[in-house]
């Protein structure tokens, strides 16, 4: 289960537009149980729109999303869970 502890980093905080950021702990919140402790979210422009993949490895899981952007991004960002809390970074700040 993911905590609800929740922080992000710098580069998020400044990369990430908030309701995309709300929309990526919207989607660590559906998931079902079991949950993998590491979930990554590769984002990228489809035309218009951002496209979202959302996926981890244990217990495997890939879902694809298309939401409306005034400017898609291309970015890869983890949200991580140690227990304690949960963090959303970019790949680039692993």
């Amino acid at each position: 289960m993911f905590n609800n502890s929740r922080y992000l980093t710098c580069g998020v905080d400044s990369a990430i537009p908030l309701e995309l950021q709300l929309f990526l702990w919207e989607c660590v919140d559906r998931l079902p149980e079991p949950r993998d402790h590491l979930q990554i979210f590769d984002l990228k422009p489809v035309g218009i729109m951002q496209g979202i993949t959302h996926r981890s490895e244990e217990p495997e899981y890939r879902m694809e999303y298309l939401i409306p952007s005034d400017a898609p991004i291309t970015e890869k960002l983890y949200i991580i869970d140690d227990g304690d809390h949960s963090t959303m970074l970019l790949a680039s700040e692993y």
